[in-house]
């Protein structure tokens, strides 16, 4: 999990980009260095209203993931890769915040209930 606080630059509106996937884009400008830095965040599904509630040129924290992926070009079967900057919550000031829903998937098992059957095993946890 990183943050990072910026200001607004733009706000783009979402896109679908298949029957079960859409996303939002974003721009904020980090200034904390000499040159200003212009990062590009993606918001996607029931993330996509988290930028709603901000302004062009409001300050905020911007919460997020760092995603790679692998892909094959079908074309010419070339392998590339691409990074992805997906926030997950976005503060203001005065205490406005944006938040991610509540996952709707299964929550995880409790790993305390499984065995390996073995109880005298060496690993450390």
């Amino acid at each position: 999990m990183f943050n990072i606080t910026g200001v607004i630059k733009k706000k783009f509106p979402e896109q679908q980009v298949s029957e079960k996937f859409r996303k939002r884009d974003f721009v904020l400008t980090d200034n904390s260095s000499q040159y200003p830095q212009h990062i590009t965040f993606q918001l996607v599904q029931d993330r996509c209203s988290l930028i709603d509630g901000f302004n062009e040129g409001q300050e905020v924290k911007v919460f997020f993931n760092l995603r790679g992926r692998e892909y094959t070009d079908k074309r010419t079967n070339e392998i590339r890769f691409f990074n992805t900057v997906e926030a997950w919550k976005i503060e203001g000031g005065a205490g406005q915040q944006q938040q991610a829903p509540a996952a709707t998937s299964a929550p995880m098992p409790d790993i305390t209930t499984f065995s390996s059957g073995d109880q005298n095993d060496d690993l450390p946890f």
